[in-house]
């Protein structure tokens, strides 16, 4: 569910599979964001920490807020990122 699948532009709904290892750059989205992990652990680093988003649990980050997303377990994660523009 988004803009480029069904062309709403009030939410995107995305489920994302990350390898063990993988690190995305940081960055500072226009738009606030929540991740529900399905599988794994998310690392969710943040001004103020490093947050382990574990299989069940969810984390609500503000836009605009500077965060980096990675997977350093050898298992990945998988999990639901919802953004409200």
């Amino acid at each position: 569910v988004g803009r480029v699948n069904t062309g709403d532009e009030t939410i995107s709904v995305a489920r994302m599979v990350s390898p063990g290892g993988w690190v995305e750059p940081a960055q500072s989205p226009e738009f606030q964001e929540m991740s529900v992990v399905l599988k794994g652990v998310l690392h969710v680093e943040t001004k103020q920490g490093i947050y382990e988003v574990k299989t069940g649990q969810a984390i609500i980050l503000d836009a605009g807020e500077w965060v980096r997303y990675s997977t350093p377990g050898e298992a990945g994660a998988e999990y639901i990122a919802i953004c409200l523009p």
